[in-house]
């Protein structure tokens, strides 16, 4: 079943109510969250999305938000950040845990169809054998999920392995198969590959703050993949561990992120904190009934954005993209931060 169904009129008339619900489950269940309404003096009724008091999402790192008790956490995520950074604490009971990767499988399903693919994985084995985990191992680990044959490009040394993949489209170059990496990495290296990818559905995310300083945007990076690899079905997306399970995906076409049903965003002027209108950039909020644990269901992001267009792509509601972080804001992506000790 689509999680891309729902126009922006009737998304809004789902989402604010159990948006609305949501916020006061968290009032009841979480004394810091609760104080901080009352603080902002933020009652009910909720009526609209954008009327729902959202939470910075820095928060996270400096407060334990949890709405279930210390004995339920099932699963502690920790955020990604460079070295010296506190990182975000998200507080997960069984039954979160469990929603976030079905959700996550019911957005990718999109892309990449019912069944598990042959899948090549940008990045080197060792990222996901280091007990600490980094953030970008977690990543590589999550999307292995949605694939097998499990093929890495890189070798122990960190180095292209092109007779492993070369072998890998021997067997499987010729049908759709999977390409995950962090966009950076993507970059530098799948197009020294020298391959058809032409038959690769590519799922990437972070790192552009190191392809801007290139002069490489979205467009550049598209058309290379296609020129250099044949490699159409490309698909950006934005997402983070505050909101886990809800990935916004970049459409066929390229032309922005989508919102599952379960999702939206709102792009709101970070001088008067009202709702930015269609082609005005401003500070992304981004809202998802998943997080029923903790109150992260309305969040505002460090992150400058700008929605394009409402119910005019290729699915249906906003359709938005990303501009890069607020100045002064915290490196975030999985990427930028490779080479420079993980994260």
């Amino acid at each position: 079943m689509s999680v891309f169904t729902l126009d922006a009129a009737a998304r809004e008339a789902v989402l604010a109510g159990e948006l609305a619900a949501l916020t006061e489950r968290h009032r009841r269940a979480c004394p810091p969250y609760r104080r901080i309404l009352d603080a902002i003096d933020s009652r009910p009724p909720y009526e609209r999305v954008v009327d729902l008091p959202w939470l910075p999402v820095r928060l996270f790192k400096t407060h334990e938000l949890r709405s279930v008790p210390s004995e339920e956490v099932f699963r502690v995520l920790t955020s990604s950040g460079t070295t010296g950074q506190r990182p975000s604490r998200v507080y997960l009971d069984r039954e979160a845990a469990a929603a976030q990767p079905r959700m996550l499988a019911a957005t990718l399903r999109a892309v990449l169809g019912e069944r598990r693919l042959p899948m090549l994985i940008v990045d080197g084995r060792s990222v996901v054998r280091d007990p600490t985990l980094s953030a970008r191992g977690a990543g590589v680990l999550g999307m292995m999920n949605f694939g097998r044959d499990h093929t890495f490009v890189l070798d122990e040394q960190g180095e292209v392995d092109t007779e492993a993949v070369e072998a890998f489209l021997a067997r499987h170059g010729r049908k759709p198969f999977l390409i995950f990496g962090f966009t950076f990495m993507v970059w530098l290296y799948l197009l020294d590959l020298g391959a058809d990818l032409s038959e690769g559905v590519l799922i990437h995310s972070g790192g552009w703050k190191r392809l801007a300083e290139q002069a490489v945007d979205n467009d550049g990076f598209r058309r290379r993949l296609a020129a250099d690899c044949g490699l159409t079905r490309v698909h950006n997306f934005y997402g983070m561990v505050e909101q886990i399970g809800t990935v916004f995906l970049e459409g066929p076409d390229g032309d922005g992120l989508y919102c599952p049903d379960f999702a939206d965003v709102v792009i709101r002027d970070p001088d008067t904190w009202r709702e930015a209108p269609p082609g005005v950039p401003g500070l992304i909020e981004v809202v998802s009934t998943l997080p029923t644990s903790y109150p992260g269901h309305a969040l505002l992001t460090e992150d400058l954005g700008m929605v394009h267009g409402v119910d005019d792509g290729h699915w249906p509601g906003k359709r938005f993209t990303v501009l890069g972080r607020l100045p002064r804001a915290e490196a975030r992506g999985c990427s930028d931060t490779f080479g420079q000790g993980g994260r």
